[in-house]
């Protein structure tokens, strides 16, 4: 069943959400199913997945210009992320909170079901709508697969399985997994997973206080 939207927030406060680009389309999403009017989404680059020690400078540079435009009340739309506790280290130093969880590979699962798979799922390669809709211009492209595919067993050789964590039910999506798994070399497996986490701490945040 389709999530219905809330009664629009219209008393709250402004809210800046700061986030990954690769979640970009998904907090729009829940904005629009749960009424929240008040927020506003700002993003960071997508490709920041790969290079984590460019997020907390950035976050950092963002959270300044939402207060300089205005924003009192600022969350940021991303994991740890791979930035090791520097991410935390700067949202500290600015009062600014973020979704709980490691990733969006975790708050999409919800961080508890994500914390459960522990070992089964310590050798799966993760992909999302957004990695589906990108993964050639964000694997295959980048890695040089299509010019040189022996590397696959390179950089994917020490994976199992991949796991397509999708957030819409979208056939096309599905194709484009099912195709990655083969082309890897990998077995395949299709969690529905919806919004996850998200859905809560964007809720949440667009209705706390400033």
């Amino acid at each position: 069943m389709a999530e219905q939207p809330d009664q629009p927030v219209t008393s709250a406060p402004r809210l800046r959400v700061i986030a990954c680009g690769m979640i970009a389309r998904e907090v729009l999403a829940v904005k629009a199913l749960n009424g929240l009017d008040n927020l506003d989404l700002k993003c960071l680059p997508a490709d920041f997945h790969f290079y984590p020690d460019r997020i907390p400078a950035a976050m950092e540079a963002a959270i300044l210009e939402a207060r300089a435009d205005g924003f009192e009340h600022v969350f940021a739309g991303y994991g740890d992320c791979g930035t090791g506790g520097q991410l935390d280290a700067v949202l500290a130093r600015h009062g600014v909170e973020r979704i709980a969880g490691p990733h969006c590979f975790a708050f999409y699962q919800g961080n508890a079901a994500f914390a459960a798979s522990g070992e089964a799922d310590m050798m799966a390669f993760y992909m999302t709508d957004f990695l589906c809709r990108q993964f050639e211009a964000f694997f295959i492209r980048p890695l040089g697969l299509d010019r040189h595919p022996e590397l696959i067993a390179d950089y994917f050789g020490n994976y199992e399985k991949l796991i397509y964590l999708a957030q819409t039910d979208d056939p096309e999506l599905d194709k484009v997994a099912e195709s990655a798994a083969a082309l890897l070399g990998l077995a395949y497996e299709r969690r529905s997973t919806g919004y996850g986490d998200l859905t809560a701490a964007l809720v949440s945040a667009a209705r706390a206080p400033a």
